[in-house]
């Protein structure tokens, strides 16, 4: 439940700070198991993709009694084309980069079309105040920066043939480690889809 905006927000900004380290901290040693290599990988691909759903709730807040559809087909081409660019000057693959951020779009949507639903059964339970729309897009910018390259430095791991149940156990440590609830549970699982593949 969203009451004070700035809160989420802050909360969020706290959680991309954390990201960070996460994303420069010491590698899993090449002597590693294959698997515990491939999840020490793909874990800040997990937790980046939840903390970008997070950016949801404060997107369906903004957007919350304005009239403003969840669907920005404008925005979201940006979006896939920012990261296409940037997937590109990285040297990993732009269309596999944004075929996974065409996922995490539409897992940020499910979130918000259910969050506008909850609100719509239950007023009590809308948010009191709307967060500035512009703020949020800057916080999902700095995710989507963090993410891109989190899937340009896990390419061996994604391809690996035990990415899929290595990814499904670094999506359940982020779930159990961060909460999420019945409808943020599945979001993650639908914006981390394409993740793996060759």
């Amino acid at each position: 439940m969203i009451r004070n905006a700035r809160t989420p927000l802050r909360r969020l900004l706290t959680a991309a700070a954390a990201t960070a380290v996460l994303l420069t901290a010491a590698p899993t040693p090449a002597t590693a198991h294959p698997a515990a290599r491939d999840t020490a990988a793909l874990r800040p691909l997990a937790d980046l993709s939840a903390r970008r759903l997070a950016t949801a709730d404060l997107v369906a807040a903004a957007k919350w009694g304005t009239g403003s559809p969840v669907d920005d087909p404008a925005r979201e081409q940006q979006v896939l084309d920012a990261v296409a660019r940037q997937a590109a000057g990285l040297g990993t693959d732009p269309q596999w980069t944004a075929r996974i951020f065409r996922d995490q779009i539409e897992a940020n949507k499910t979130v918000q079309r259910g969050l506008h639903r909850r609100w719509t059964l239950d007023p009590a339970q809308a948010p009191a105040e709307r967060p500035d729309l512009g703020e949020v897009r800057k916080e999902i910018n700095r995710v989507n920066d963090a993410l891109v390259r989190a899937i340009a430095a896990s390419g061996e791991a994604r391809t690996s043939p035990g990415c899929v149940p290595s990814l499904a156990g670094a999506a359940a440590h982020v779930r159990r480690e961060q909460h999420l609830d019945v409808l943020h549970s599945p979001a993650l699982a639908r914006s981390v889809r394409s993740v793996c593949g060759r």
